[in-house]
């Protein structure tokens, strides 16, 4: 295999290694029946680099490359417009899993690793489903998300949750409300998004500068 690998650059190395916090990610999101899998291609003979439940292929880091895998990867590089795969196959216990293999580019789009994940299909669906249900997880508080068509409707939907919040706490002096308000809205990071500073003063009936004078002091607290 060796004679198929590449020499990745310094910045190559930061983009492959920019990707382990997704799977870290897409693991804690899918649970612990999808086998989470990045692989460098710098080194075939040791190119599982970061991988999330081996133990469904019986993979740890530092395992080489399916010759199946290495099969498609030899296909992208040929057909720049395949850039990933899906297909079904088995492990070596004939458990039979969906796969999914996306190419990660690195400098002139050259394809420098992989992005995989395995789904397992021999699981029960009740024991897949339980990992998307709230009570079989810690919820330490009650958490929403709206989802909105544009921006301004994103800064009215906080505005108005902000003002829930504060206007519903008894030990926040009429005098500080609006101050509170915007310290909840800057929180979230709601100005930053373009316009929101006029936006917001003219919902809430103050100036633009008013706006600001709470922005800055709360960056001096």
């Amino acid at each position: 295999m060796e004679q198929d690998a590449i020499i990745l650059t310094q910045a190559e190395q930061q983009i492959l290694h920019s990707f382990v916090p997704l799977a870290a990610g897409m693991h804690e999101f899918l649970g612990e029946n999808c086998e989470i899998i990045i692989h460098n291609l710098e080194h075939l003979d040791a190119s599982v680099m970061t991988i999330f439940n081996g133990h469904l292929s019986g993979r740890k880091a530092g395992a080489p490359i399916s010759e199946l895998t290495l099969s498609y990867v030899e296909l992208m590089r040929k057909d720049e417009n395949l850039r990933h795969v899906t297909y079904f196959a088995k492990n070596k216990r004939g458990e039979t899993f969906k796969a999914f293999t996306s190419a990660i580019l690195g400098e002139q789009g050259r394809i420098i690793g992989l992005f995989c994940i395995n789904f397992y299909l021999h699981v029960s669906l009740y024991s897949f489903m339980q990992h998307f249900y709230p009570h079989a997880q810690p919820e330490p508080e009650n958490i929403s998300e709206i989802f909105v068509e544009n921006t301004e409707e994103l800064m009215l939907a906080a505005l108005e949750d902000a003002k829930k919040t504060v206007y519903g706490n008894p030990a926040i002096s009429s005098a500080n409300k609006n101050k509170e308000i915007i310290h909840i809205l800057s929180q979230k990071g709601i100005f930053h998004l373009k316009d929101a500073v006029y936006i917001i003063a003219e919902h809430m009936g103050i100036s633009k500068n008013t706006v600001y004078m709470h922005l800055r002091n709360r960056h001096k607290d």
